[in-house]
């Protein structure tokens, strides 16, 4: 029986050296995650969550949790985003690696890349002695993304409205 089990797993060892299964090249061993696999926040929301749409009504449809620990509301299937509301309404998101705009700007994008990706982005300086991060702001009519940097990479991406991510950079607060 032993023997009939060996010659069974050798051939099965056999069949898949001769399909091609043999080494791999370099760089095929571990798969990056596709882009199109990560979340997308756009100047409209998040999938199936868009800016103004009020607390109660994310709560009722289930996609806004109060129930786990943490320091306010969370987006359900969506651990790295952190929303901002303000009067009921959905002002900002607050995203972390591996959430990406359209243009592939995610946190550890250099600034550099952001700069081309948005020509218009307007550079904003955090204030003097504090631990704050610079920022650069590409603003699309009252919508704008707010990139918080380190003078070289991207640290955090916020998008929703303009005045409210200018408002948040400008006061420096933070959802936790």
């Amino acid at each position: 029986m032993k023997l009939r089990q060996f010659g069974f797993i050798a051939a099965l060892l056999l069949a898949a050296s001769i399909s091609g299964s043999g080494p791999m090249p370099p760089g095929s061993i571990a798969m990056p995650e596709p882009v199109a696999a990560a979340t997308v926040v756009d100047l409209d929301g998040v999938a199936d969550i868009d800016f103004g749409d009020s607390e109660s009504e994310l709560t009722r449809r289930g996609i806004l949790r109060t129930d786990v620990d943490a320091c306010g509301p969370t987006l359900a299937g969506h651990d790295m985003i952190s929303p901002i509301f303000i009067e009921d309404r959905l002002v900002l998101l607050w995203a972390g690696d591996p959430v990406r705009t359209p243009e592939g700007i995610a946190a550890g994008t250099p600034t550099a890349e952001v700069m081309a990706s948005y020509p218009t982005v307007r550079k904003l300086r955090a204030p003097q002695g504090t631990y704050r991060f610079d920022g650069l702001l590409a603003r699309d009519g009252d919508r704008a993304y707010l990139f918080l940097h380190d003078g070289r990479t991207v640290r955090k991406v916020i998008a929703g409205y303009a005045d409210w991510a200018q408002r948040l950079f400008v006061e420096g607060h933070a959802p936790c």
